[in-house]
């Protein structure tokens, strides 16, 4: 019988299993950026098998947590950690879109008229799509926060309306986000502007599709029974995850959509 708090974890094959499919994706991406023949099947089966190893280890860790009795106060505590850093990490990942932003915006150079916005380019109207969609998440994150309180409280109900409620305002953000891509009258070939636009609200949205799996998760466990009061930290990993998604996509708001469109 363990005497000790801590998390011992058992032997697993999905580290390596996700390491080799990860070095698949390597090598098939590099074949097929060189027009190599298979690249394309290699890079595939690499991705494959990288999405279903995270299926399994995290199948494994929700397991080892909800049913193995495994993540106690100071695991838990341990993995909040984790993920306070993860999220750092990300905010210095999208650092470097909004500096690359105002390195160019700020000083705009002659080659691009010495303007910012640079000439040629007919930007988005802030306060149509991209306003919405403020909205939007602003909602979602009052809905998620809802949720939040209401398994606090031991309001299974409510949580359950207010987690379904932030996954549906995310897949509209979504849609609308495509339709503003379908729309928007440059791309990313068109100079700073158009890269600087895309890879930073891109990956946004990217974070937000992460985001939305994410919770759309937490509510399947929502249902199932999987979190207590005191016991569900899957679900505070989310909530987290997408107020970091809310705060990312206000400062792209009021930076790129605002400030850098007048």
């Amino acid at each position: 019988m363990r005497k000790h708090p801590f998390h011992l974890v058992d032997p697993s094959p999905w580290p390596i299993f996700a390491s080799f499919a990860a070095f698949l994706s390597t090598v098939g991406g590099v074949m097929y950026m060189h027009a190599y023949s298979g690249g394309g099947l290699v890079l595939s089966l690499g991705q494959s098998m990288i999405l279903y190893s995270m299926f399994v280890w995290w199948r494994d860790v929700v397991r080892e947590s909800t049913y193995e009795g495994h993540h106690t106060s100071l695991v838990q505590l341990g993995l909040r950690y984790g993920m306070i850093l993860f999220i750092v990490s990300e905010v210095m990942f999208f650092l470097a879109f909004f500096w690359a932003f105002f390195h160019s915006s700020l000083a705009p150079s002659v080659e691009i008229g010495a303007v910012w916005p640079p000439k040629g380019i007919q930007v988005l109207n802030p306060w149509e799509i991209p306003f919405l969609n403020t909205l939007i998440l602003l909602s979602s994150g009052a809905a998620v926060t809802w949720a939040h309180h209401a398994i606090l409280a031991g309001q299974r109900q409510q949580a359950i309306i207010g987690l379904a409620l932030t996954v549906l305002l995310a897949v509209f953000f979504t849609a609308f986000q495509g339709y503003e891509y379908y729309e928007a009258p440059f791309t990313i070939s068109d100079g700073i502007y158009g890269s600087t636009f895309f890879l930073a609200t891109g990956f946004h949205g990217f974070h937000v599709f992460i985001g939305t799996v994410f919770l759309l998760v937490c509510l399947i466990r929502l249902i199932q029974h999987h979190f207590t009061k005191k016991h569900h930290f899957g679900f505070e990993a989310a909530a987290w995850y997408w107020h970091f998604v809310d705060v990312v996509w206000l400062f792209l708001f009021v930076s790129i959509y605002y400030w850098g469109g007048a």
